[in-house]
């Protein structure tokens, strides 16, 4: 059903859950594709011996050349990015494959919405505390709790696990390696979206992961996104999120964009934050 594109980093223990989660809780086969950065903790031979496909290279190439590398072997219609740090729950694939079938057109960006243990005032996401290690995980507990919690459908999918047309991965280009190791990216494959046409960002609030969070951003020197973000597409990169794809807003349907008022206005705001860079 889909080609699941998971970058990682030494993150044997996670992406061994993660891969695993995949397999037992989908309803539909998928292709996983890893892309291995170092892997010297045991990664690159233990998905040798699982058969599972994979890209490598010898450092950390970041996330963005990661999902690139990754993304020229999948064979599946649909692309999934998906974090090594993720845990996907019951029917996960099942809500998105329904979405797919009911929507009528392959131009959209869809979001699983991510069941967290801290809250960062993130209104995307469910806050619940599964654990944040291997070892704390409480995967018996998430098993039988994970579909009880209400979410309803949300607008602004750009954040992992993100699935998307594999055409419109090859019309856009992936991600954009210029924002390496990857901050902001999501938002600017997003926004490359929004350029060839698509209006449909929705997170599908039935559709489940567990997310660690963090395991592997915390060891990364990042690049300055936002800056990169507003240099690149001439608006801030709040002001996408705000009046584009209008995240975290209850879903309604496609997205009209911002009014000619609103667009001059912050072209104004992002013109001036440039001038004082």
């Amino acid at each position: 059903m889909f080609s699941i594109i998971i970058p990682t980093w030494n993150n044997l223990a996670f992406v061994k859950l993660c891969v695993d989660s995949i397999r037992k809780n989908s309803a539909y086969r998928h292709q996983v594709i890893l892309h291995i950065n170092d892997g010297s903790d045991g990664t690159l031979q233990w998905a040798k011996d699982e058969g599972i496909d994979y890209t490598h290279t010898a450092d950390n190439a970041g996330i963005c050349m990661a999902v690139n590398e990754a993304g020229g072997l999948a064979k599946e219609d649909y692309i999934v990015y998906m974090n090594d740090d993720m845990y996907v729950c019951p029917q996960w694939d099942t809500h998105i494959a329904d979405e797919i079938k009911k929507l009528g057109t392959d131009n959209f960006m869809f979001s699983a919405t991510m069941i967290e243990p801290a809250d960062h005032k993130n209104p995307c996401v469910i806050v619940r505390d599964y654990g944040t290690t291997i070892e704390t995980f409480k995967e018996a507990q998430l098993l039988r709790e994970c579909n009880t919690i209400d979410k309803a459908d949300w607008a602004g999918a750009t954040w992992p696990p993100t699935i998307v047309h594999r055409k419109y991965w090859l019309i856009t280009g992936g991600y954009s390696i210029e924002l390496s190791p990857g901050v902001s990216s999501d938002d600017d494959f997003a926004m490359k979206m929004w350029y060839a046409g698509c209006r449909v960002f929705k997170g599908i609030g039935k559709s489940r992961v567990y997310h660690f969070q963090s395991k592997s951003t915390l060891r990364i020197k990042k690049n300055n996104g936002r800056k990169q973000f507003l240099m690149k597409w001439g608006i801030n990169q709040s002001t996408f999120s705000k009046y584009y794809i209008q995240r975290g807003t209850p879903y309604t349907g496609p997205l009209p964009g911002p009014s000619a008022e609103i667009q001059k206005k912050e072209a104004l705001r992002a013109w001036l934050k440039r001038k004082i860079m």
